[in-house]
């Protein structure tokens, strides 16, 4: 859940790609198919962690409101914008086949609510979308540099599972999703890191030599500094004070300062109960929500969803909604599912 604008002022908004964009192999077992099990661990554990982390995000206010807001009439725990635009992708893709940017873009703007925390730059953004303009025109016209917030990677991990087994596929759907609302480099590299981190996961790969390849080929140096920070401290198999994880990668809204965080708290609790991720998030604070949303996506992928916890996914909200949408994707062989992306 992005809260204050993020776009082009800024040191951040200024950077641009330092070198060519290295596609990292997501290696692909040729017997590897996506199962239902991995795509209910990817949806419902991004979902489940937005929804365990939403009451714990930003400050005293925003806390206040979600009190109100938290829970639906039914006692549900209600989930934010991160799992309702990653909602929007999965149906979007079962209706087009790909990532459509035209149609994705028009369910992203009937979707916004207030309730569900979207930013205030999103906001205007899918406003201008929902008035009639074109998705490109209303993204510049918000941020002429394009957003570098956390919100194209929020929403990545389920397109990770899709294309696992398919590199160039798999980064061109994550960018072409990514651009819509968040076209500036940082934010559509997060996007990358997230989505290949959760393809990884998903077929079983090693995730420290994974991280340790991300590394290397990343396409902008705050992204690689902080990937080699999460290598070492993978390979020490030490105990990482969270303090520390906040101060050298960061626990903000935006892309850099939140991606590779929610990589390093999946990848180094992955021989831990889900819950040990969310209270991990919790003791990072800042954008809990986002981060344990996208943490949960990547243990989900790895465990399955019948590893994640019984009591608080039952009182998860639109948990019917969620597992016929994962049922529906898993049915598909999106290796081979037409003439890739189309408008």
């Amino acid at each position: 859940m992005a809260r204050p604008p993020i776009g082009s002022a800024g040191q951040a908004g200024r950077r641009r790609p330092e070198r060519r964009v290295t596609v990292i192999p997501t290696a692909s077992p040729a017997d590897f198919r996506v199962t239902l099990d991995v795509v209910r661990g990817c949806l419902l554990g991004l979902a489940l962690g937005d929804a365990l982390g939403a009451p714990h995000e930003g400050g005293l206010l925003e806390r206040l409101v979600w009190r109100v807001v938290g829970r639906t009439r039914l006692g549900e725990r209600r989930w934010t914008d991160d799992t309702q635009m990653t909602l929007d992708v999965v149906e979007s893709l079962l209706a087009r086949g790909a990532v459509h940017q035209d149609d994705l873009a028009r369910r992203f703007a009937r979707s916004q609510h207030w309730s569900r925390g979207y930013g205030p730059g999103a906001a205007r953004v899918l406003g201008r979308i929902r008035r009639g303009d074109s998705w490109e025109h209303a993204s510049r016209s918000v941020y002429p540099e394009g957003s570098f917030g956390n919100g194209a990677a929020m929403r990545a991990p389920i397109l990770g599972v899709v294309y696992a087994c398919d590199a160039e596929s798999l980064d061109d759907a994550v960018t072409r999703s990514a651009v819509i609302t968040h076209a500036h480099p940082l934010a559509i590299e997060g996007a990358l890191i997230v989505a290949r981190a959760t393809a990884a996961a998903a077929m079983g790969l090693a995730m420290r030599e994974h991280i340790e390849h991300a590394a290397d080929g990343a396409a902008l140096a705050p992204y690689r500094a902080r990937l080699r920070i999460a290598a070492d401290w993978l390979s020490q198999n030490t105990s990482v004070p969270i303090a520390t994880v906040r101060d050298q990668l960061g626990n903000g809204i935006a892309a850099v300062d939140s991606c590779v965080t929610a990589l390093y708290l999946a990848v180094s609790r992955l021989d831990s109960p889900f819950m040990t991720l969310h209270e991990a998030a919790v003791a990072l604070g800042g954008d809990v929500d986002t981060i344990s949303a996208m943490a949960g996506a990547i243990w989900g992928a790895r465990h399955g969803g019948a590893a994640l916890p019984a009591e608080p996914l039952a009182s998860l909200e639109d948990r019917d909604r969620l597992e016929r949408l994962a049922s529906d994707l898993a049915r598909i062989d999106w290796s081979r599912s037409g003439d890739g992306p189309r408008r």
